[in-house]
């Protein structure tokens, strides 16, 4: 609040009066009360960024004796150098192998919408088929956010959707791991393993393929 403080005014030379002078004092004190009360306000009121996750399957430390458990519906991917990405199917097999299986051959593919994002779509089809089903009946209202939450990782988690097996050689880059992660994300690979050791053969079949 403002207040005007009078000083006493008097008579001058001559005999004159002179007008008395008004000196004006500014209280701020109701000012900083409406600074809190307009921090509080928006302190309360306001959301805090929540820091984002994803959900990683790291492989559990194995003994000498324990043979690892064969992946059902899997695609293992390689990165290496020059932003290259070389992946297959199912499990793998080398040249003159015991069970007498072709030997796998390595596919090569990119970061680029036709190469990896493509492929993925097309090898977890079924998956994306489910939660498109699921997506429309949250936009009709007719299934819960809640309930598509948990359907559509239920979704991702059964046997007929693949699961990614990401593999890298001391050549690849951690924004190349970073990027395989996203597009995983975004087309709804809910199993995703990261953190495998390549194998000798693997690595020899893979230097093969980057000379």
């Amino acid at each position: 609040m403002a207040e005007i403080a009078e000083s006493g005014g008097g008579h001058g030379k001559g005999g004159k009066k002179r007008a008395k002078k008004q000196s004006t004092r500014v209280d701020m004190t109701p000012m900083v009360d409406l600074a809190f009360l307009l921090l509080t306000f928006f302190v309360l009121t306001s959301t805090f960024s929540k820091p984002k996750s994803m959900e990683l399957s790291l492989p559990a430390p194995l003994d000498e004796n324990t043979k690892p458990s064969d992946i059902k519906n899997g695609v293992t991917f390689l990165l290496t150098k020059d932003d290259k990405i070389f992946y297959y199917a199912g499990e793998f097999y080398p040249v003159g192998n015991e069970k007498g299986k072709p030997a796998t051959v390595l596919q090569e593919t990119n970061f680029s919408p036709e190469g990896l994002h493509k492929l993925l779509m097309e090898q977890n089809q079924w998956a994306n088929t489910e939660i498109d089903k699921l997506r429309a009946q949250n936009k009709a209202k007719t299934l819960a956010d809640t309930t598509f939450n948990r359907m559509a990782v239920d979704v991702t988690a059964n046997t007929l959707a693949i699961t990614a097996l990401i593999k890298t050689d001391d050549q690849a880059t951690y924004r190349n791991a970073i990027d395989m992660l996203d597009e995983l994300k975004i087309c709804n690979v809910g199993k995703r393993v990261l953190g495998v050791e390549m194998m000798a053969s693997e690595y020899a079949l893979l230097q093969e393929k980057i000379k």
